[in-house]
This record gives C-alpha cells, sequence and structure tokens, in this order.
C-alpha cells in the first residue's frame, strides 16, 4: 500500500524531516526572565513522544523589550541557552526536528497575558512596562499607547539582535529557525501598509517596506548553516482594507527565496489588536490554506499550512494535492498529543504503532482489537 503523503520524508536544505506533521508555535507565558522553566519542559514531552517530524518552540524574543509579556520566552543572553538546548535534545531524542521562532513584538509588546486581557502593561504596574517601538508612531489600536519610531540605528542594532539570538539558537542545537513576520510584529508591521508610514527608504513602496524583514532573513542566513533550514512565518493577507494582499505575500516570497529563506509559514491577519483573543467563530476548517498554495505556486518557496488544520484526511489532501509542503498544527495537538499516530491508524500507514517510540509501538502492537458494543469474554 502507498505510504500516505503526510507520512513521506521532507529535505529541506540538508535536512530530512521524518513526516509533514509539525507542531506550530504555541506561546505559554510561563518563562521568568526569558528563561524556560519546568513547565516547557513538560509541555514540549508530550510531543517529543508524540511521532512529529518538526516542532517549534514558541515565538522567543531576540531582546527583553521584544518579548509581548513578561512571561514570553527570550535568548538575548547567554544563560538562555541551556533550557532551549534541554528542548532542542529531548525532541532530537526521541526523532523530531527542533526549532524556534525567533520575533521582536514591537508595537504590540509589553502586553498582559492573553487570559490576563492582553492591554498594554502601565509602566508602574506590579510587571512595570517599556516603551515600544515600530517603523512609524502608529498605535495598535485607539487606547494603546503610541510606539516610538524606530531611527536608522535603531533598525540596523535590531538586526544585529535578530543576528545574535540565531546565533545562540544554534549553539543551543536547533536543526532550524523560523523568523515570526506575522501577526502585527515588528517583521510584519514594516511590510503592512497599515503600520508603515515611512517616508525613507523602509516606507512607501513594497519594496521599501519588504527591506526590513529581508535584512533580517539575510543577517540570519549569513550565520545560519546553509545544510539548516530558514522558515518565515507571514501574515499573507491584513484582512483589513488596504492592508497586505496575497499578490503582495507572493512578490514578498520571492524576495525572501532570494535572500535564503526556504520554507514560508502561511498565517493571516493580526495587524491590529491581539491575535490570540480574536474569534473564531467566522472561521472554517483550513481557511488558510489557499494563501500556502498561492505562495507554493507562485514562489520558489516551500510551504507550511496552518488555521484550523483537524482532521487527518484534510491534512493529507493538503499535501497530496499540493497545497502545502508541511501542515503546522496547534491547539488540535494539546488535545490530542498523539494526533500523529492516530492520523497513521486512520490513513492506512502501515505499521501505524511505529509512528510512537519503541516501547509504545511494542504494547499497542499487542493490544487485543475489540469489537464495539461486545464485553470481552461474552459468547456469541
Amino acid at each position: 500500500m502507498p505510504i500516505p503523503a503526510l507520512f513521506t520524508p521532507l529535505t529541506i536544505a540538508g535536512l530530512t524531516l521524518r513526516n509533514r506533521i509539525v507542531l506550530s508555535p504555541m506561546c505559554q507565558y510561563y518563562a521568568v526572565d526569558g528563561a524556560v522553566t519546568e513547565w516547557h519542559l513538560a509541555h514540549h514531552a508530550r510531543y517529543a513522544l508524540g511521532g512529529l517530524g518538526a516542532a517549534l518552540v514558541e515565538a522567543t524574543g531576540v531582546t527583553p523589550e521584544g518579548r509581548t509579556t513578561h512571561g514570553c520566552t527570550g535568548l538575548y543572553s547567554d544563560d538562555q541557552i541551556p533550557g532551549f538546548a534541554e528542548i532542542a535534545a529531548l525532541y532530537r531524542r526521541h526523532g523530531t526536528s527542533p526549532g524556534i521562532q525567533l520575533t521582536h513584538s514591537g508595537r504590540k509588546a509589553s502586553a498582559a497575558r492573553p487570559w490576563d486581557g492582553a492591554a498594554p502593561l502601565e509602566r508602574d504596574g506590579p510587571e512595570p512596562g517599556w516603551e515600544t517601538i515600530a517603523p512609524s508612531a502608529i498605535p495598535v489600536r485607539d487606547g494603546w499607547p503610541t510606539p516610538r519610531a524606530m531611527t536608522l540605528a535603531d533598525i540596523d542594532r535590531t538586526v544585529l539582535d535578530f543576528q545574535t539570538a540565531a546565533r545562540r539558537a544554534l549553539a543551543a542545537g536547533f536543526d532550524f529557525v523560523e523568523l515570526h513576520g506575522a501577526h502585527g510584529y515588528l517583521l510584519h508591521s514594516f511590510l503592512s501598509p497599515i503600520s508603515n508610514k515611512r517616508t525613507d527608504e523602509f516606507g512607501g513602496t513594497l519594496a521599501n517596506r519588504m527591506r526590513f524583514p529581508i535584512m533580517v532573513s539575510r543577517a540570519i542566513r549569513e550565520i545560519w548553516p546553509s545544510d539548516k533550514p530558514l522558515f518565515y512565518r507571514t501574515s499573507a493577507v491584513d484582512n483589513v482594507d488596504g492592508g497586505l494582499s496575497i499578490d503582495d505575500t507572493v512578490i514578498f516570497a520571492r524576495a525572501l527565496s532570494e535572500a535564503g529563506v526556504d520554507v514560508m509559514d502561511c498565517s493571516a491577519g493580526g495587524i491590529a489588536g491581539p491575535i490570540a483573543l480574536a474569534k473564531q467563530t467566522e472561521h472554517y476548517a483550513g481557511f488558510q490554506v489557499p494563501y500556502a498554495e498561492a505562495v507554493r505556486a507562485g514562489s520558489p518557496m516551500k510551504t507550511m499550512a496552518v488555521g484550523l488544520i483537524v482532521e487527518p484526511r484534510m491534512a493529507e489532501r493538503i499535501v497530496a494535492s499540493g497545497q502545502a509542503d508541511l501542515v503546522a498544527l496547534a491547539r488540535e495537538l494539546i488535545a490530542d498529543p498523539n494526533w500523529a499516530y492516530r492520523a497513521a491508524r486512520e490513513l492506512g500507514l502501515d505499521d501505524p504503532h511505529a509512528v510512537l517510540p519503541p516501547s509504545y509501538a511494542f504494547y499497542l502492537r499487542r493490544r487485543p482489537v475489540l469489537t464495539p458494543g461486545v464485553a470481552p469474554g461474552a459468547g456469541a
């Protein structure tokens, strides 16, 4: 029987993933001064045993001020490397390729945790807020503080901050890095005409608005080994009048490919307000898949599809039909860390138990198959 497309290996640069299923980055808000804690180790251990092809550690700030909240992880100090190294090693020991998402939250930084409302922090509060930066002095929305427009020196320094964080990610043993260029954070805010009103070489035309994220991508590729992939998460459309269109994103993807980016992770929205609090009722299963399909068709870029991908057969269709090369799951994996095993069984993979660690597979192969509604040992 043919191997389901979802379980075929994929080689990107010099890295081969054992299947196409990826843990999407999920912020946990349990870091202390940017460092991972016992919670993060427990959180990732659930997925390290689940048979995934790759896993991304949550959005991690490249500076203290680049974090969204006080609970967000960071890679702005060498002291933070050992905790991440433990997570990367845990995944690798169990056959999953570890990656980390690097970010600067820009004008959406200095906020409360989502379950505390995600509102801007007060400067004199119990968890003090800090000054935020952005391409232009435009607040996220009414009631939010106005960020400071970045100078050219700020831009150059932030490019270096991303590069230095990537060096630490390499030292921690990650197989790949993803730049967070979506959801209204700093890289996205430069690209979007909604938040970028600059009149210098970093604003105005799409080519100018792309300049900063491309500089960051090139700076990371300079120090990131050629055999290790570089991913870029984008908001493919802003879902706001006058915002980014999918045509813009296809042009951007071509430029990123020339800058050394291998995979575009295609999300959407978030230019205004906290995306974590957005209502999901208007969305449908796989609602963002067409963005990954359009980028894959219009650029040399491999793509990763995200957005309410829940059912294995849908994930299989996405990969088998060429809409995307990878599928990323987040909340569905919280609900079912063994989703890859479920998919292997539903899609008819030969020996689906082999997706899991050998000790798990040993016992599951020997589990009796029961007929629904018939008690064990019952006669005919």
